[in-house]
């Protein structure tokens, strides 16, 4: 059962998102050369600590850290430690979330270590955002969760491909709804599968975290013997965006964006919901 929130419920998932934002520019800042993915999650727990939230991440199903730091071909749940030291060259995708009185936000984005990066890394990464971006635009009354899913995959499939060939939409994860747990109903693919119907309607208070997972080759993956780190099964390396996102009577609201999303929205011909804590 999809979990609708109130306008209430959606600014304190507001407050939870702007945490989730505060991790993401300190660990952007300290993703350098020479730090370790250890060194990243000690970023984010002091983060988390100022602002006085939770980690949703720390302990969930046992995960040992706070934030999941998935380097080159690792697509997701990578985690932190101090023998994974960032070189010039990597690609790395950070995935965080936080709770604030019982509400969650949850957000991934990926970043480039040093410089010299190959042309191919850098269109994927352009294509797996923009690409979380349509999906977010389709989060309108009316629609249906399958029309998020396709808003993402055709934005991909239409990005021609450095090299030939097409990118590797993730198969095995995917989107989820938010709220007062990490990962509710309803399942976000992102691409279509006719056999999963066309979902559920899209309504005032439906909250979903939308997170493409892109790879320059294979869609397929295989978890590690550590049971969470998530690589390609061909060793391509990946992307992955995501943020938390409420559709309101006036609109989609980015909750783990800085201004809403409202800049990047407005691109695409759509008006952001305006901010409940201004």
């Amino acid at each position: 059962m999809v979990q609708i929130k109130s306008p209430e419920q959606i600014a304190r998932m507001r407050a939870a998102g702007l945490v989730v934002a505060a991790i993401h520019a300190a660990t952007r800042e300290a993703a350098v050369p020479g730090a370790s993915t250890k060194d990243l999650d000690e970023v984010a727990r002091k983060v988390l600590a100022e602002h006085g939230a939770k980690s949703n991440f720390l302990g969930y199903g046992g995960f040992p850290a706070t934030i999941c730091t998935s380097v080159n071909d690792v697509v997701v749940h990578g985690i932190p430690s101090e023998d994974v030291v960032l070189k010039d060259g990597d690609v790395i995708s950070i995935d965080c979330g936080a709770i604030v009185d019982g509400w969650h936000g949850d957000a991934a984005y990926t970043a480039f270590v040093g410089s010299g990066h190959a042309p191919e890394l850098l269109e994927l990464s352009r294509v797996t955002e923009e690409s979380m971006w349509a999906g977010i635009a389709a989060m309108k009354q009316g629609n249906r969760l399958v029309d998020v899913s396709r808003a993402i995959e055709t934005y991909i499939r239409r990005q021609p491909k450095p090299g030939g060939g097409r990118y590797g939409i993730i198969e095995d994860y995917g989107g989820h709804g938010i709220g007062t747990e990490m990962h509710m109903d309803p399942h976000l693919l992102n691409y279509v599968d006719r056999r999963r119907g066309k979902g559920p309607k899209l309504v005032p208070g439906f909250c979903l975290a939308i997170e493409p997972m892109v790879s320059l080759g294979t869609p397929k993956t295989r978890v590690l013997s550590d049971d969470w780190t998530v690589i390609t099964t061909d060793g391509t390396w990946s992307s992955h965006w995501e943020h938390s996102v409420a559709l309101t009577e006036e609109g989609p609201l980015v909750l783990t964006a800085p201004d809403g999303g409202r800049a990047k929205l407005a691109e695409l011909g759509v008006t952001a919901a305006p901010d409940p804590l201004g």
